[in-house]
């Protein structure tokens, strides 16, 4: 049986920084909790479209983006203290810069995984109503496991657990990595 995950998150920085930071498959392990120990094992990049001008020249700055038909493998572990690494192989299927891009597994521990990233800019007010200029992501995973009403049990009693850690997890970690990323242009 098919599943939907989302997680959304407000940053107060620019789309075209938010997008360029999710966008670079560098960042990908990084965004992983530590205990998995994720890395790149194998990646071919499509390159991306051309990337539009942005308006603000302070927001011009290089970083490597995987466009649509990018494969890339990742091993990572799929338990603490685990000895075993479990490869996931991927494929963006769609990009469009600073709107959204998608992945779906083509080989890796789920019978089915579809991740979408959905970007706009959004202005909100800080506590003293003073407008903070921004960006709203919402991440969308579609997904399927294995082993039928087995998967659909282990879904109950951990795995939709572990998504919601992982997805907390990273919105902390891109709040600590994207001022970094703006710092070193």
């Amino acid at each position: 049986m098919r599943h939907t995950f989302s997680a959304e998150q407000w940053l107060p920085y620019p789309i075209e920084i938010v997008f360029a930071f999710f966008g670079n498959p560098e960042n990908l392990p990084r965004l992983m909790p530590a205990w998995q120990q994720a890395r790149i094992e194998e990646a071919a990049f499509a390159p991306p479209p051309p990337k539009p001008v942005a308006p603000d020249p302070a927001l011009r700055f290089k970083s490597l983006a995987a466009g649509a038909g990018t494969r890339m493998t990742i091993s990572f572990r799929p338990f603490p203290y685990s000895p075993i690494r479990v490869p996931w192989e991927a494929e963006i299927t769609e990009f469009a810069w600073n709107d959204h891009f998608c992945d779906v597994q083509l080989r890796g521990p789920f019978a089915y995984w579809r991740h979408c990233h959905r970007l706009h800019a959004e202005t909100r007010a800080n506590v003293v109503g003073v407008p903070i200029h921004g960006t709203f992501l919402r991440d969308v995973v579609e997904y399927e496991l294995p082993f039928g009403p087995l998967g659909d049990l282990a879904k109950q009693i951990f795995i939709e657990r572990q998504l919601r850690s992982t997805f907390a997890y990273r919105q902390t970690r891109t709040l600590e990595l994207l001022p970094r990323m703006i710092g070193t242009r």
